[in-house]
This record gives C-alpha cells, sequence and structure tokens, in this order.
C-alpha cells in the first residue's frame, strides 16, 4: 500500500503544481502513458440525464490524442447519448476496463446492442477499441469520468489493463480533484437548459410558493414582467404547468 500512496502524493502534487485545466489535461496524459494508454478523455456533467432520460452533453470535455471527428461527433452529432461506455460509467460507481473487440469479455461486451452500431463502427474505424474508464460520481449527483484509450491495442489488453485499473483510478480522483476548483457557474450548469439570470430567480421564488404579485414586489418589477420570465422558463424546460416547471427546474438545479 505504501508506494501506491506515495504515487498518490505524487500525482497530486504534479496536477496541482499546473495552473490550468489544459496544463493538468496534459500532465495527466503524460500519466496515463505508463498504463500503457494513448489517448485521455475528461468529462463532467452536473446533471447526467435531461427529464426523458438521455443523456446530457458535458459542460466541461477535455480531451488529448484523439481523433480529429471525436469531439464534433460526441457533442454535436449525438454520438454522446448513444456511447455505452458512457451509459456504464453513469450507472456505475466502479471503475472498468472496456473493449469492443467480439472476442472481449469485459462488462462492456454483453451491454452492446444495436442501439450502439454507429459507436462500434467508428472505434472500430480509428482503431480505439480498448481502454479504461473512472466513474467518479459526486455528492451533489454530477459526475466527471476519466477514459483512457489504447490504440491499436494488443491482443492481451484486458488481461494486461487489469494490472494498471487501481492506478488510472487514482490518476482519474487526482485529475477531478484538480479540475473541480477551476469550474466557474456556467460549468456547474447543465447544458440541457439555460435559463437567464432573472428568469432563475423567478423559478425560485415560485419554488417557495409566491405568487407572480409577490414575486413582482421582491423584486421591484411589474407582475406582468415576472409573468414573462415564468412563461419563459416554462418553456425552455418544456413545462405544462409550475409544478412540473419547479420539478424540472429541481432536475436541472436551478433551485440550488
Amino acid at each position: 500500500m505504501a508506494p501506491m500512496l506515495h504515487h498518490a502524493c505524487e500525482i497530486d502534487a504534479v496536477l496541482s503544481a499546473a495552473e490550468s485545466f489544459d496544463e493538468r489535461m496534459a500532465l495527466a496524459h503524460g500519466v496515463a502513458a505508463d498504463f500503457g494508454l494513448t489517448s485521455l478523455i475528461y468529462d463532467y456533467t452536473p446533471v447526467r440525464f435531461s427529464h426523458e432520460g438521455d443523456l446530457i452533453n458535458p459542460s466541461v470535455l477535455g480531451m488529448r490524442a484523439v481523433p480529429e471527428d471525436f469531439g464534433p461527433l460526441w457533442c454535436e452529432g449525438g454520438y454522446y447519448q448513444i456511447d455505452p461506455v458512457q451509459q456504464l460509467a453513469f450507472r456505475s460507481p466502479k471503475p472498468f476496463v472496456w473493449s469492443y473487440r467480439r472476442e472481449g469479455r469485459t462488462v462492456l461486451n454483453p451491454f452492446l446492442n444495436a442501439d450502439h452500431e454507429r459507436v462500434v463502427d467508428y472505434v472500430h474505424a480509428t482503431r480505439i477499441t480498448c481502454g479504461m474508464t473512472v466513474p467518479v460520481h459526486l455528492p451533489d449527483g454530477g459526475c466527471a469520468t476519466v477514459t483512457g484509450i489504447c490504440q491499436d491495442a494488443d491482443a492481451d489488453f484486458d488481461r494486461v489493463a487489469d494490472v494498471h485499473l487501481g492506478g488510472f483510478t487514482v490518476l482519474a480522483h487526482a485529475l477531478h480533484a484538480a479540475n473541480e476548483p477551476l469550474f466557474g457557474v456556467r460549468e456547474r450548469q447543465s447544458v440541457a437548459v439555460r435559463l437567464t439570470p432573472r428568469e432563475t430567480e423567478c423559478v425560485r421564488f415560485a419554488a417557495e410558493g409566491l405568487s407572480a404579485k409577490e414575486i413582482s414586489l421582491k423584486l421591484g418589477r411589474s407582475a406582468a414582467t415576472v409573468v414573462m420570465h415564468l412563461n419563459a422558463a416554462a418553456r425552455k424546460l418544456q413545462a405544462r404547468n409550475r409544478a412540473q416547471m419547479i420539478a424540472r427546474a429541481a432536475h436541472y438545479r436551478f433551485l440550488g
């Protein structure tokens, strides 16, 4: 246990010494190479699922040495929502080794189905079929995931990777701990719904049981203006009534 603790302290010190997110990602990528990994992905989302159950794109995403089109496909092309590795990470607290190869015997293989076909085709085409992922589930309901990928992995990657999973888990938690203090208000808000500060304020007062007129007195605005803000928030939250608006605002953590 002593060598691992010493190594963890070294990782913490190295990452904390870097001043920016990009610098910390670069340093972590270098450590990941010691575990036989060629690429590194870090993502953070304050809310994992939409009210309809779909994965929500991360509010923070860092990547090192991934294919050029990876980011656009995952963030804009809908691949993030059907990424089986991400789906598993959001549903389990356990770090895991994964493989998309037909002969793979990882936790991922029995999980794959036709819904994942576009992702499966992509990872085989780009030769990034193997890796390991560490979910970092947070007390407030948010989640960060750290994924290391081995391009052109050897046939025995599954077995060898198990040896390194503990060390990579230490790296993953250290990376999130170093990154999290850098997040501002925007990074801590879900990208699924964006409310203005005034809309958020009105919804919070509504959640306390205040009427539009009572909210208007609090804010020094007309009741009509408050209703306008509440209606705008309801539209963005796809809510049919005030109760549903408040419930969805709570889901997306606008109520604090």
